[in-house]
């Protein structure tokens, strides 16, 4: 997959990945666009059994309807405890989708459940794992790319830090001392499920456009 200008089309309306994607590709030499840059896209139904599915699905439609090649993504967090979940269903795990502060404060509950009365005042609550799969999908071609990363952690708590979004301030870094809100986008771009995903991704692109 060869790709020619300097931009890329991201497949979200996530304030803070377009962030993220765009400090990544500024690197590449690379600017972002994203779905609020194309506002009469469809909205894309995340019914897919797996992280692949959904962004396969995202980048197919998004990249067919724009007849352009689309990033996308989807990524969740996988509690130990909890059996894998929310996983799939992250963004959406207390029933509105992007409602990070509802879909934190339900995995406390959920977590709270399990809690023993030797486990009180225990700061770590689970095991966990971010997981992030990216899809490059290129309409001309009919080809696409697929990357995966993930981090590994545990689940605080309480909430710490104002950086990141989604369940990033409940998501502790042992080697770190810091939940992954408490980072600097640099750091949280260096160690991330979505910046191993990344670095995969134009790894495999500066392979095909040498």
């Amino acid at each position: 997959m060869k790709l020619t200008g300097n931009s890329i089309i991201v497949a979200t309306r996530n304030p803070g990945k377009v962030k993220e994607f765009a400090h990544a590709f500024a690197a590449f030499g690379w600017s972002v666009q994203s779905m609020f840059d194309y506002p009469d896209l469809p909205d894309v139904i995340e019914d897919g059994t797996t992280f692949a599915d959904n962004a396969i699905k995202k980048a197919k439609i998004i990249g067919d309807a724009l007849n352009l090649p689309v990033l996308a993504d989807d990524s969740g967090l996988c509690v130990d405890a909890l059996g894998g979940d929310p996983g799939v269903y992250s963004a959406r795990y207390a029933g509105t989708h992007g409602d990070d502060e509802a879909n934190n404060r339900k995995l406390l509950t959920e977590l709270e459940r399990l809690r023993t009365a030797d486990d009180a005042g225990e700061p770590l609550l689970s095991q966990a794992q971010f997981v992030c799969v990216l899809v490059l999908y290129d309409p001309h071609s009919g080809e696409h790319i697929e990357t995966r990363g993930t981090i590994d952690g545990w689940i605080t708590a309480k909430p710490h830090g104002e950086g990141g979004f989604g369940y990033d301030p409940l998501f502790y870094l042992k080697p770190y001392g810091k939940t992954m809100a408490e980072l600097t986008l640099a750091e949280k771009q260096e160690i991330s499920h979505r910046g191993h995903a990344l670095r995969a991704l134009t790894d495999r692109l500066r392979e095909f456009q040498s």
